[in-house]
C-alpha cells in the first residue's frame, strides 16, 4: 500500500518516521506492505532522508494510481480543503489531523468519501491519545449521550499547572511551554480556547448527531487568569481548568461553551 504525506512539519515528519520505525508491525496488522512514496510541501529539504520522496505538485498524486490513503497534516482549511475533497473524489482514503478542517468540513467530506467508497477519517484531530472518536462512533452507537465535558487542549492544561504549582504569572509559565516546544510561538489558538472550541465543535456534531459550528459556540481563553486568581482557587482546595463543555436540552437543542472553570483540585 502506497501513500501520500501532505505536510512534512512536525506532525508530517512524525508520520513519516513512525510509519519508519514501526514499519513491520504496522503492515503485519494491516496484511499488506506500508509504503510512504509522496511527501507534499512547497519547501525544499536538502540532505534530508526523504529528500528523493518530497514533491510540490500535488497533481502527481492524484493521479497515481498506486497511492491508496492520502494523510493530510497541513493544518488550516486552505488549501487542505481542497486536497482532501480532490484524494477522495480520485477515490483515494483520507486520514486528518486537522481540527479546523474536520470542524468547518467533516460533514460534507464524510459523505463525499461514502458517495466514492472511501474512508475519510479524523481520529488525530481530537483526543487521538483516548481516543475519544472512536469510541463515540463505535462502542457507544446504541447510546444517548446528553453531556461532554472536558479538558481538550493539553497547553493550557500545562500553563494553569505549572501556575499553581510554582505561583507564576501566566506570562511567566507561557515562555517556559513555549522555550520547551509545548507552545507554539504563536500561541493563540491554544491560550484564547479556539483549539478546544473546535474540538468540541467536532465531539458534539458526532454525539448529537446535528452540525454544530465552532463559530456559534462561546469560547473565553486563559489569558485573563492571574497570579492571584489561583491562590483563590487553592484557597477554596479548587483548580481552574479550560474546559470544553455540550450538552442537549430536551428539545434536541445543544449548549456548549469553553471557559476557565473552577474544579475540585481532586
Amino acid at each position: 500500500m502506497k501513500i501520500a504525506i501532505l505536510g512534512y512539519g512536525t506532525v508530517g515528519s512524525g508520520v513519516a518516521d513512525i510509519i519508519e520505525l514501526n514499519n513491520k508491525t504496522v503492515s503485519e496488522n494491516v496484511g499488506e506492505d506500508i509504503e510512504v512514496k509522496y511527501i507534499l510541501d512547497i519547501r525544499e529539504f536538502p540532505g534530508d532522508k526523504n529528500e528523493k520522496k518530497i514533491t510540490n505538485d500535488y497533481n502527481k498524486i492524484l493521479e497515481d494510481d498506486e497511492v491508496r490513503v492520502v494523510c493530510e497534516v497541513m493544518g488550516g482549511v486552505n488549501p487542505a480543503y481542497e486536497f482532501s475533497k480532490k484524494a477522495l473524489e480520485a477515490g483515494k482514503s483520507v486520514c486528518t489531523s486537522n481540527k479546523e478542517l474536520v470542524a468547518n468540513h467533516g460533514g460534507e467530506l464524510l459523505e463525499l468519501a461514502r458517495k466514492n467508497k472511501v474512508n475519510y477519517l479524523f481520529e488525530a484531530s481530537c483526543g487521538g491519545g483516548i481516543p475519544v472518536i472512536c469510541t463515540i462512533n463505535s462502542a457507544l452507537t446504541a447510546n444517548n449521550i446528553d453531556e461532554i465535558t472536558g479538558i481538550l487542549n493539553g497547553t493550557t492544561n500545562y500553563i494553569l499547572t505549572n501556575m499553581a504549582e510554582k505561583g507564576a504569572e501566566y506570562a511567566e509559565v507561557l515562555k517556559e511551554a513555549q522555550d520547551l516546544g509545548y507552545a507554539e510561538r504563536n500561541p493563540e489558538a491554544d491560550v484564547e480556547g479556539y483549539d478546544a472550541c473546535r474540538k468540541i465543535a467536532i465531539l458534539s456534531s458526532l454525539a448529537f448527531n446535528k452540525k454544530v459550528s465552532y463559530e456559534d459556540i462561546y469560547t473565553e481563553g486563559i489569558t485573563k487568569i492571574s497570579k492571584e486568581d489561583i491562590l483563590y482557587a487553592k484557597r477554596m482546595n479548587m483548580a481552574i481548568r479550560l474546559l470544553a463543555t455540550s450538552r442537549k436540552a430536551e428539545d434536541g437543542r445543544v449548549f456548549s461553551m469553553v471557559s476557565p472553570f473552577m474544579v475540585n483540585s481532586s
